[in-house]
């Protein structure tokens, strides 16, 4: 039996989900099997399609709808050649919630609004809220320093109310989020809800392999690290012998690996040679990375599959946010939503019961 709906919010008024909880698109872990048991929990799943091909997006959307009837969203590469016609494939198949980790062109987000989709991109600044708000998103996601994968350098304590502050459109806090205690404190913050990525991936209906989950669960507060030599971007990952080695590792030594992983990734993504040379041209405009970064950005989608669906920490990366050294069980996504709106409850009726008249 899923919780009742006990905290409201523009969040959940918003999207139709019963809690203001996102479960956050991580490349190679939020599939249909996660997706759908987020969404049967109440909270907002969202797939990531990143790491999809447009089929294979479409088969887990299918599989999503098969398995769940409640609202559920699709996180989209902005800078992708084939953006538009994902956006096309959501509004034909009645998808709830679009979300972006870069911002997605203008013309994106009116054509989702045309159809009633709703438009939350993930950002890292005030001014990229400034900006997507401006265009008509509907709400934006604020992820801090110490969520995992790629991140910045400011704190969701700085960051968050920064943005509450400067948009008028729902914030949604992110990075270092994993209970109750979280979710009364971003909503004290002005949040409308929180996103969540390391605590849904250890969770029992993660598709990660259980020895990588108990890997997960043995590292502490100081078991992650901020490099970019895994892309050249800032990247924070769980601390393992294989992103040792990247960081005392030259350019050299990674050349050829990185290479043989880049055209593993076009095998399996189906692109070809001009749509690859397409979408990389898009990201360095989108990002203003270097070419030297984008070669090292063809190489991600790899060391990320070696560790989370391969199970081979020896050959691949496991990205986390600091919270991990926070986790210590596995229970499923709808004890996991149970347990953390209770206990933001708990902690709202506590901080109340210290206000004076």
């Amino acid at each position: 039996m899923t919780t009742p709906p006990l905290i409201s919010t523009p969040l959940t008024a918003l999207t139709g989900v019963d809690h203001p909880i996102v479960q956050t698109g991580m490349g190679w872990v939020a599939g249909a099997r996660l997706v759908s048991a987020t969404a049967e929990a109440g909270a907002l799943g969202i797939l990531a399609s990143a790491t999809m091909t447009y089929d294979e997006l479409e088969r887990q959307i299918i599989e999503v709808t098969e398995r769940t009837d409640r609202p559920f969203g699709v996180n989209l590469r902005a800078d992708a050649g084939d953006a538009a016609e994902r956006v096309e494939l959501l509004i034909r198949h009645g998808v709830k919630v679009a979300s972006f980790a870069l911002a997605p062109r203008r013309e994106l987000i009116e054509r989702l609004k045309e159809n009633d989709i709703v438009v939350i991109p993930s950002i890292g600044a005030v001014r990229h809220a400034e900006k997507v708000a401006s265009w008509g998103a509907d709400a934006v996601m604020v992820q801090g320093g110490e969520g995992g994968g790629h991140t910045g350098a400011v704190p969701t304590s700085i960051l968050l109310p920064s943005v509450v502050s400067a948009v008028d459109i729902p914030v949604i806090a992110a990075g270092g989020f994993h209970d109750g205690r979280g979710l009364a404190a971003a909503l004290a913050y002005g949040a409308v809800g929180v996103g969540m990525g390391t605590r849904f991936l250890l969770t029992s209906d993660s598709a990660v392999p259980d020895a990588i989950k108990q890997r997960y669960l043995g590292f502490g507060l100081d078991g992650t690290v901020v490099t970019t030599k895994a892309d050249g971007m800032p990247h924070r990952l769980l601390r393992t012998e294989f992103v040792n080695g990247l960081e005392s590792g030259n350019a050299l030594s990674r050349l050829v690996p990185t290479l043989r992983r880049s055209l593993e990734f076009k095998k399996i993504s189906g692109l070809s040679w001009p749509q690859m040379i397409k979408d990389a041209v898009a990201m360095k405009k989108a990002t203003g990375r270097s070419w030297a970064q984008m070669t090292l950005a063809a190489n991600t989608p790899m060391l990320l599959k070696a560790g989370l669906v391969d199970g081979d920490t020896h050959a691949g990366m496991l990205a986390a946010g600091q919270v991990v050294g926070m986790i210590d069980d596995l229970p499923s996504c709808e004890a996991l939503v149970d347990r953390v709106v209770r206990d933001a409850v708990e902690h709202l009726r506590a901080a109340a019961g210290q206000l004076r008249a």
